[in-house]
């Protein structure tokens, strides 16, 4: 039988390096639930020492060993994934990328072009990912692919049951929803909040086309509009997350226009600092 328009059939998940790996293990089982085919990227990345820091050239058994071991790393951080992808009941497969620091992801980027969902893990303060930062901007900015991404603390599993809907009217807005549809239709409520902005609002304030067409899909919808007292969304959205117990997030990510490289937009980057629950974004 053929799946429905609204589910998901080809997954990506961008598997750390190290720790406990815990975005791959909630794509794992959501690819297992939903019976997607999953693909693990590792992209390893050699740790150059800039050139400021040298009074001479690096040496070539440097660059050399440092690449080796970025490789070894890598495929190690494949292996696990595979395991606990399989402990999971999912079809997966893994990718090994050697990607240069600063070059950029050009072939995570080609695959990740043609993704239902893309997981990726919030950069860990206290365990970093290699140039989690620019990953996720390459993901959502080049790769245009819908980002689900996982806090580093706190979810273990991906709960569907209550999600919040950030809702400005605008397209990036309109495209997460519509990459969130197959999670969208598995939540048991749905909050559609939009915060006060009436700078940007013009004669219409949004919310009543979402809200009817989430209803069309089945959806119990309601729609809420969130004073922003202290003049940040990013914590406007994430006080609204906690006071609801949401369980996951949507929102269009934003990012303003660049010289050399994509630069994340106010809320976008806030949220991705200080996130509590999952939160699918799309641009």
């Amino acid at each position: 039988m053929p799946k429905s328009a609204h589910s998901l059939s080809d997954m990506h998940v961008i598997v750390d390096i190290g720790g406990d790996r815990r975005s791959a293990a909630i794509a794992a089982d959501l690819a297992a639930t939903s019976g997607a085919h999953l693909t693990g990227i590792v992209i390893a990345l050699e740790p150059l020492v800039p050139v400021y820091t040298m009074a001479a050239p690096i040496p070539t058994d440097f660059i050399v060993a440092a690449r080796e071991a970025a490789i070894a790393e890598a495929k190690a951080a494949s292996g696990a994934f595979e395991k606990l992808a399989g402990a999971a009941g999912a079809r997966v497969e893994t990718i090994v990328l050697a990607s240069i620091a600063g070059e950029g992801f050009t072939q995570a980027v080609r695959s990740l072009r043609l993704t239902d969902l893309a997981v990726v893990g919030q950069d860990d303060p206290d365990r970093p990912e290699p140039m989690r930062q620019a990953v996720i901007e390459a993901m959502l900015f080049d790769a245009a692919a819908p980002t689900l991404v996982i806090p580093y603390a706190g979810v273990d599993t991906l709960r569907t049951s209550r999600a919040i809907v950030a809702w400005d009217g605008g397209a990036q807005a309109a495209r997460a929803v519509r990459a969130a549809l197959p999670l969208l239709v598995l939540a048991e409520h749905v909050l559609v909040v939009t915060v006060e902005e009436p700078s940007k609002w013009g004669d219409d304030v949004p919310g009543a086309d979402i809200a009817t067409h989430l209803a069309r899909h089945g959806l119990d919808v309601e729609v809420r509009r969130l004073a922003n007292g202290a003049g940040n969304v990013a914590s406007t959205l994430l006080n609204a997350c906690a006071d609801e117990a949401a369980d996951w997030m949507v929102m269009g990510a934003y990012g303003h226009s660049r010289w050399r490289e994509f630069m994340l937009g106010g809320a976008t980057r806030d949220v991705l600092a200080a996130m509590t629950v999952p939160v699918l974004m799309a641009h």
